[in-house]
């Protein structure tokens, strides 16, 4: 568990992070959401102590980072930026090892982490763990940076704008990517982004912040429906929320009895999903299927009044 308790960092007489408290669960993903300036990269940077804060404490799991050595601190805690950071002379294995070589890991236990690490990605380690980042494509270059910062089993895992280099389609691919590997480790993640869609997407939280304070602390659903300030409602952008909802909201809540034509929608697929694959099929209702079978149907009424509920 993070604790963030009322952690603030004064530049003369401007407040870039002022009194923000939260509590992150252990295995979850928080996203920081905010425009250029509302202190989101400095209150990241806090964590590992990469700023010193003005005021206030972070712990990990009930121990105070200011228990502990700077350098030693961050070897506990996972750092992922924007364009990935890779030494560029180093060996994809060797940018992943980095941190577990300060550690005094066995040579064994690093390549077999690496290894493991690669799978992970979909990355053949016969394939790239002797190649050189310049060798790699931008997406594969983000994989082997989040790797680094997972390779020694990090308390928590930090990053910043991790995905704001990648193309559109990448950065999706990139997202379900994390999502599936935090899933499997069970990782803690905290995520700073300026990107409101991302943040709903990958968070079990939302953090949003407006000029160094946290106005609202909560799950995407609540962020999306019930939007704490006119900021966060501007954020959110009141004509995409009910699509935003739906987005959160899978097939499986709004089945129902009855047959349809068309290809079958996943009981998995989202809301937003169903809705995009109705109106350009021109039709009424889906097929929902569970395990490749059908099993009822899912209606364009159904599927517009949950969006309408929270319109």
């Amino acid at each position: 568990m993070i604790e963030i308790d009322r952690i603030t960092k004064t530049y003369g007489t401007v407040n870039a992070v002022d009194a923000v408290s939260m509590t992150v669960e252990t295995g979850s993903i928080t996203v920081i959401v905010g425009t250029s300036g509302s202190g989101k990269t400095t209150l990241l940077r806090m964590i590992n102590r990469l700023e010193e804060p003005t005021s206030g404490e972070v712990r990990i799991n009930g121990k105070s980072t200011s228990s502990l050595k700077p350098h030693l601190l961050r070897r506990r805690i996972g750092y992922a930026i924007q364009g990935h950071g890779l030494f560029p002379h180093h060996t994809v294995a060797r940018n992943i090892g980095a941190v577990p070589e300060l550690l005094k890991w066995s040579r064994d236990k690093i390549n077999a982490r690496v290894d493991e690490l690669l799978a992970l990605f979909s990355m053949d380690p016969a394939e790239f763990r002797d190649r050189f980042p310049a060798e790699l494509s931008g997406g594969q270059q983000q994989r082997v940076g989040v790797a680094r910062a997972l390779a020694p089993r990090p308390d928590l895992l930090l990053m910043d704008e991790p995905f704001g280099a990648l193309d559109p389609i990448i950065r999706t691919r990139a997202q379900a990517d994390l999502r599936q590997i935090q899933r499997k480790l069970g990782s803690t993640i905290m995520l700073v982004t300026h990107d409101m869609e991302e943040a709903i997407s990958l968070g079990d939280h939302v953090a949003v912040m407006d000029a160094g304070k946290l106005v609202q602390y909560a799950p995407p659903a609540e962020i999306i429906a019930r939007p704490a300030t006119d900021f966060v409602a501007n954020m959110v952008g009141d004509v995409e929320r009910p699509l935003r909802l739906l987005s959160l909201i899978s097939v499986s809540e709004i089945i129902e009895p009855g047959e349809a034509e068309g290809e079958a929608m996943p009981e998995t697929a989202s809301l937003r999903d169903a809705l995009s694959a109705c109106l350009w099929t021109g039709r009424d209702a889906l097929p929902a299927s569970r395990g490749g079978k059908v099993v009822g149907r899912v209606t364009l009424k159904a599927i517009r009044a949950r969006a309408g509920a929270h319109a």
